[in-house]
């Protein structure tokens, strides 16, 4: 499949964009707020697909004791950590597409997302040591399909 890319976009946006925008390519890889979000603007017209196996992406926030102390930032940081993760918090995030980690408001919002029976994380692949010497480090699997690509 990586064979047929036309073009490597840096980011999620900026796939979006060239797919949307530009109408490169016949097919969009994205992340599933990407497509909600092209759905609202209204710049997505054709339905998308979630696959039944994927991935959970979790967007983790820590205050850094060593950077909030020293910027005497840390009840700023604290406050943003607490409030990331509250209801309304998470009820925003749901309204942008992301899967929001709260039980309430995912009760709340989750007939909004697609099913995703088998949704499995990093841990299942060995942890983020073990995936990042597979696929990302040198002569992992990402650069060896970069490697026959460019071949």
């Amino acid at each position: 499949m990586y064979g047929n890319v036309e073009s490597l976009p840096r980011d999620a946006r900026e796939a979006s964009d060239v797919f949307l925008k530009r109408g490169q390519g016949d097919v969009l890889m994205n992340y599933e707020n990407e497509a909600i979000q092209a759905r609202k603007s209204g710049e997505l017209t054709q339905s998308f697909l979630v696959p039944e196996q994927n991935i959970r992406i979790d967007a983790p926030i820590a205050v850094v004791d060593r950077n909030v102390d020293k910027h005497g930032t840390r009840k700023a940081a604290e406050a943003l950590a607490t409030f990331l993760q509250s209801e309304k918090a998470q009820t925003i995030f749901a309204e942008e597409g992301f899967r929001p980690v709260n039980e309430t408001v995912w009760t709340k919002v989750k007939d909004r997302f697609a099913p995703v029976p088998r949704l499995f994380s990093v841990a299942d692949f060995g942890g983020w040591e073990k995936v990042n010497a597979t696929f990302f480090g040198d002569g992992g699997l990402w650069d060896q399909l970069f490697r026959q690509r460019r071949g």
